[in-house]
């Protein structure tokens, strides 16, 4: 596994806390293409990077340990064939709707691939050999000239109780982009968490966000809520204030009891500041304010 840059405070060293992120320059586009589930293409200035690759097709089923599987309802706008040269896969965690045995078959071993310690060692095992390992608030660092993409590692919830003991370790990520020492652009990507106020800390260590993307859906495991479901999504937008809110993860998978309408009904109902973007699979959008 590669080196990590450890840092306990997290983000925080493009400019001073609490302020926002500088003017952006034509050099700076942030683009998504969405895939479908958690699946994402990012291009982040000069960076391309995958998030939770799972390109399974309609009717066939994520395996999701101790038995427990769900069917794909939608079919997948990437696949592996389609993808660009990529600088990272940011993974949030080892579940079979994020990574699925396809994307083990078809990515590149190579490919520097950041996520959690416990699903850096199962990839590890699988034979691919770049794998960054992240800790809560630790951080790792992409280089491309005078450009740095900064990711750190958020905590998260999966499960309640005695139900996140058989969970994987899942993390968000907040994305910054770099240039001549300051941030042109922050995003947080929540990962398969619950809400919770700690999340708040993403704007303490951090500073203010351009953009939230998070992962919905209301999935049900053995009766119980695992990601955030309508109500819990809005909480995070109301802690969180970003200017643009991007939401994902809500219909692909049968376990999925939240659907994206409810989300944007619930947004509305408490007219929460910021923008809500939706973006249909296959499609890309603007991830700038």
């Amino acid at each position: 596994m590669l080196p990590i840059r450890a840092d306990p405070a997290g983000c925080g060293h493009g400019h001073p806390r609490g302020t926002g992120p500088r003017m952006a320059d034509s050099r700076d586009d942030v683009t998504l293409t969405f895939g479908g589930t958690a699946t994402t293409l990012l291009r982040i200035g000069s960076f391309t990077l995958l998030t939770d690759p799972n390109f399974l097709h309609r009717g066939q089923r994520a395996h999701l340990g101790y038995g427990l599987r769900s069917k794909r309802l939608t079919e997948p706008a990437l696949q592996p064939t389609q993808l660009p040269e990529l600088d990272a896969i940011l993974l949030s965690h080892m579940h079979g709707d994020h990574w699925d045995r396809i994307a083990t078959k078809s990515l590149p071993r190579a490919t520097p691939v950041v996520t959690t310690p416990e699903a850096a060692q199962c990839l590890a095992g699988r034979g691919f050999t770049a794998t960054s390992d992240l800790r809560a608030w630790e951080t790792h660092e992409l280089t491309r000239g005078a450009d740095r993409l900064r990711i750190t590692s958020v905590p998260g919830v999966h499960g309640p109780g005695p139900l996140a003991r058989v969970l994987p370790q899942v993390m968000g990520s907040v994305l910054e982009l770099m240039r001549d020492g300051e941030v042109s652009w922050r995003g947080y990507i929540s990962g398969d968490t619950l809400y919770r106020p700690f999340l708040g800390e993403v704007l303490e260590r951090c500073g203010p966000l351009d953009v939230l993307v998070p992962h919905l859906g209301g999935t049900k495991v053995l009766g119980i809520t695992v990601t955030m479901d309508a109500r819990q999504g809005a909480d995070l937008v109301e802690l969180l204030k970003p200017p643009v809110t991007v939401p994902v993860h809500y219909d692909d998978y049968t376990r999925f009891k939240s659907p994206l309408g409810d989300f944007l009904a619930e947004v509305g109902r408490r007219a929460l500041p910021g923008e809500l973007r939706t973006v249909g699979r296959g499609d890309t959008i603007s991830l700038r304010p």
